[in-house]
């Protein structure tokens, strides 16, 4: 089969192909696996017009106009003169452009979908989504259950559609511990990891607030945060200031993404707050290093850790809960639930997984 990618977004700020195709490389992993197989190349629209070739993908850089990101018709017309079998869209928010696009394309190809923690529209754009749903052959939803959430409020006509594909994966890989320590001078005997912003949709005064209660027992466990937006920093801070623990909580602040190989794989646990992801870039990022994840039970999180078999769940915003759940840590035995994290993560949530997936629901496609 032949698969184009593409989105609506224009990204002005990247120039260059190689920065931008770095910028996005948990994504176009997925190509490139996908490519062993197929034929595949992707649109992408930056600040440059061209083309490349890179690990088994044509990447083609088109510059739209202003009208052009509405009425794409520049870009409609390049998908239809490559002849796809698929064309998958990435996000859900610009039903105006898909249906322009089925009508250019017609019936033959099929149209997927890529959700991308977008949330459903509401007011008229509601009701342009559900227009569009008419023209769209599949959705893919990190999980199932954020789909539905689409059925349920309207956006989306029925479930049918629906399938379970991860939206991005990793690009880390487990190395020694004890190397990757000597790198990011962790100490302590358990250690748990941070990653995200410091929002309140993240919630990190919850965990900070659980996680030193917890360190008072524990006096060999160590919390490090890793972040780069600060929005509930003075709050962190003043919370730390209060607490005889805050000692066991270490703000590290922003770090090159290439670093985190080494803080992930320093790490013996990954903990988050989230009260929503459309997935959770930093949960797959641990997970494939082999980090236990202690996290909230939202939709994505449930699948991404197999309904919690791979570490913890527990309810968002629930101090207490989460306090329960870092209390079984002591005892428990890592060593399988990290071989079990790895070995989800390589059947569920890699490269080569989410793209076997992709090729799975468009062969079914292409069969009706």
């Amino acid at each position: 089969m032949k698969f184009i990618f593409t989105s609506y977004v224009v990204t002005k700020e990247f120039k260059h192909p190689e920065s931008w195709l770095n910028r996005i490389r948990a994504y176009t992993g997925i190509l490139e696996a996908l490519s062993d197989k197929h034929l595949v190349s992707s649109i992408e629209q930056i600040d440059y017009e061209g083309e490349c070739f890179k690990n088994g993908v044509i990447y083609y850089f088109l510059r739209l106009s202003c009208l052009g990101r509405f009425f794409p018709v520049k870009l409609h017309r390049f998908i239809s003169f490559s002849q796809p079998s698929v064309v998958v869209i990435q996000g859900l928010h610009s039903p105006l452009q898909v249906i322009q696009l089925r009508i250019k394309l017609g019936k033959k190809v099929q149209v997927i979908a890529h959700h991308h923690a977008e949330k459903p529209f509401t007011g008229i754009k509601k009701y342009l989504q559900l227009w569009a749903d008419r023209y769209i052959d599949a959705y893919l939803f990190a999980s199932r259950d954020l789909g539905m959430d689409w059925v349920k409020k309207g956006n989306l006509a029925s479930s049918k559609k629906i399938h379970e594909v991860m939206e991005i994966s990793s690009v880390f890989h487990p190395v020694d511990k004890a190397l990757a320590r000597s790198i990011t001078n962790v100490s302590g005997q358990s250690i748990f990891l941070w990653v995200g912003r410091l929002n309140q949709n993240k919630d990190p005064l919850t965990v900070i607030s659980a996680f030193m209660q917890f360190a008072a027992a524990n006096r060999s466990a160590r919390l490090y945060m890793i972040y780069h937006t600060e929005e509930l920093l003075p709050q962190v801070n003043e919370l730390l200031n209060a607490h005889p623990s805050r000692d066991a909580v270490v703000l590290i602040g922003k770090v090159p993404h290439d670093d985190l190989l080494y803080w992930y794989n320093s790490a013996d646990f990954i903990l988050s707050g989230s009260h929503y992801e459309g997935s959770g870039t930093a949960i797959c990022e641990a997970m494939s290093c082999g980090c236990v994840p202690i996290i909230t039970n939202i939709p994505s999180f449930r699948m991404m850790t197999d309904n919690g078999r791979c570490g913890i769940l527990y309810p968002p915003g629930n101090q207490n809960a989460l306090l329960t759940a870092l209390m079984q840590t002591p005892t428990m035995d890592i060593q399988a639930r990290r071989t079990a994290s790895l070995n989800y993560f390589k059947s569920n949530l890699s490269f080569q997984a989410i793209a076997h997936r992709i090729s799975e629901i468009a062969t079914q496609l292409q069969l009706k």
